[in-house]
């Protein structure tokens, strides 16, 4: 069978759904049964998922129903399907994109590979939305390998002091715009020799599971592209005693694809959310040329406020996927 929305070899984390059909979610296979699970051990983490003071107007429970998997409160050892009921729907906001796809989205891309067939209604399969499932899937994925994954907003736009975030998110909003930004994810104490070499290094997988959230647009471990401007003298990061610690952390605690019981770093860009309230001049496919497009529905100003939790999340579903296969080969 082939899985076109799917990712992970034991732990296997398969999204479904749209933004505005009945209902979105994920279903996990992988999970060994006997683990407690509630449907409130996830509102936590959907909590900081959900739009704050500059995010969408868009309002959902977002109330996770788990209808299979668990029985008595424990997993059963069968695949594990939460599902999220969409209600605050607006689809006639969408109907004019076919033929005046928004920039930046998958519109223009999506309608010509589905041959018209897609969904366009709040993006469809593209849209933000789906990321509940990821979020879902990192809360199991840390009752499985319990590992410490923090991020921070570092920049929003080219301002780095955190102090002026607010009066810059302000002006953006008064001006029907939008603003991207990067995200630190920090691991420490991670085990040694998680990953692979080649082709499931742990920076490859986790640049390949980063890059299925929509809005990332870059990923950087430790120095990342600055660190490419240094000598071999400055950038080596020089082992200072018998654990493996190291003076600096150029390489993002990973060597050869292997975690290397340095903290892991991660940067992560995220773009401008790409629907703004201002008009922009992009090409009219029915009218045959380039005309102003207002794009309605309800939009975040800057998603990179909300994404925390979700590459937080993402770092966590790697992680354990790889434990468990190391698991695996030592019992094989």
């Amino acid at each position: 069978m082939i899985y076109l929305n799917s990712f992970g070899q034991i732990f296997k984390v398969n999204i479904f759904g749209a933004s505005h059909e009945e209902c979105c979610g994920v279903m996990l296979e992988g999970i060994r049964a006997g683990i407690p699970l509630k449907e409130e051990d996830f509102l936590e983490a959907l909590q900081r998922r959900k739009p704050q003071a500059y995010g969408t107007p868009r309002k959902e429970s977002d109330y996770p129903n788990i209808i299979s998997g668990v029985y008595n409160g424990y997993t059963n050892g069968n695949p594990l399907v939460v599902i999220f009921q969409n209600s605050n729907t607006r689809s006639s906001d969408y109907n004019k994109l076919i033929e005046h796809p928004r920039p930046s989205h998958a519109d223009f891309a999506a309608y010509r590979k589905y041959q018209g067939f897609n969904d366009i209604r709040g993006g469809g399969a593209f849209s933000g939305r789906l990321t509940l499932g990821l979020v879902v899937a990192g809360v199991v994925a840390k009752k499985i390998y319990n590992v410490d994954v923090k991020s921070e907003i570092v920049k929003l736009g080219k301002e780095e002091d955190k102090t002026k975030f607010k009066d810059l998110l302000e002006d953006v909003k008064n001006n029907l715009d939008s603003i991207g930004g990067v995200i630190k994810i920090t691991i420490p104490n991670l085990e040694i020799g998680l990953g692979e070499p080649y082709f499931d290094s742990l920076e490859s997988l986790f640049s390949h599971a980063l890059f299925s959230v929509g809005a990332v647009k870059g990923v950087s471990f430790g120095s990342g592209f600055s660190g490419c401007s240094l000598r071999g003298s400055e950038y080596n990061d020089l082992i200072i005693d018998e654990t493996g610690k190291t003076a600096t952390n150029n390489n993002g605690g990973i060597n050869g694809g292997l975690s290397n019981g340095n903290d892991v770093i991660i940067n992560v860009a995220v773009k401008p959310t790409p629907s703004i309230g201002k008009a922009q001049m992009t090409y009219n496919f029915k009218d045959k040329k380039v005309e102003p497009l207002e794009i309605g529905g309800r939009h975040d100003i800057a998603i990179i406020l909300r994404m925390g939790v979700i590459l937080e999340s993402v770092c966590q579903i790697v992680l354990t996927d790889l434990y468990l296969r190391k698991k695996a080969l030592e019992c094989a």
